[in-house]
């Protein structure tokens, strides 16, 4: 239950960083508690189900289940890919707005004539 509760503390740590940040490197880093929030909340719920490691040898039961592990693995690719991409959009938007507060970018943007 501890474990649980961490993790839920976690994920409303990158949900309030999403939300009341301006700086939007903190906002993508916010992202990213969620995304290892949720990541460790599907190994969590998937290591309830058993108490040994998945490895097959004789006399060893009651099994975790190893299919939410693999797919948390390609949730983590997953995340890296996205993480990649969106701080080369924070960089293009910089390179163009010259700021990383996200207020100043969507005033420039109201103001700006093209």
């Amino acid at each position: 239950m501890l474990a649980g509760g961490l993790i839920l503390i976690i994920f409303l740590l990158g949900v309030w960083g999403v939300l009341a940040k301006r700086n939007v490197i903190k906002k993508v880093m916010a992202l990213n508690i969620i995304n290892s929030a949720v990541i460790m909340a599907f190994i969590y719920i998937g290591s309830l189900s058993g108490t040994s490691a998945p490895i097959l040898v004789e006399g060893v039961a009651d099994i975790v289940d190893p299919i939410p592990q693999a797919l948390m693995l390609t949730a983590i690719v997953v995340g890296i890919c996205t993480t990649a991409l969106a701080l080369a959009l924070v960089y293009k938007m910089y390179q163009k707005y010259h700021s990383l507060d996200i207020a100043e970018i969507e005033r420039q943007i109201r103001h700006d004539p093209s």
